[in-house]
């Protein structure tokens, strides 16, 4: 089992299963909506994800295209990725523990900050890998 909560601990879930594809995205919206360097961000299987408290206190942006996040409105974190109004990921700041997971990919590094040093061994992508084709996509 995987719980997480945000900052002031109103909002908390659970998820009854594993994260999958872990990636922390360099992109310029990412920095902004994380309030950090980069987004660190895993997917889940929205059938094992549940609200355990405060999703009352939830409140969402949705882009244009039809996904965004959802973060607790009494402190502000950003606790998941919605797609088409379905949790679609979770974001590792908030996970409680070890989720047993690593970031396995860095994406959008081409718009990166400058000041931002990204570790060797990891791969890079300069923008988005497409769908199931990370190994062939462009790295740095």
């Amino acid at each position: 089992m995987i719980t997480g909560e945000c900052f002031c601990g109103e909002v908390r879930y659970e998820i009854n299963g594993r994260l999958s594809d872990a990636r922390s995205c360099h992109c310029s919206r990412c920095r902004k909506a994380f309030s950090a360097q980069a987004s660190a961000y895993a997917v889940v299987n929205p059938d094992e994800f549940s609200w355990l408290s405060g999703e009352e206190n939830l409140s969402s942006y949705i882009g244009e295209l039809g996904y965004g996040f959802q973060f607790c409105s009494r402190c502000g974190s950003t606790l998941v990725g919605i797609v088409d109004g379905e949790v679609h990921g979770v974001t590792l700041g908030c996970v409680n523990g070890d989720p047993e997971i690593e970031i396995s990919r860095h994406i959008f590094v081409g718009s990166k900050a400058s000041w931002e040093k990204i570790p060797e061994g990891v791969p890079q992508y300069e923008a988005a890998p497409p769908l199931g084709d990370e190994q062939n996509s462009e790295r740095t």
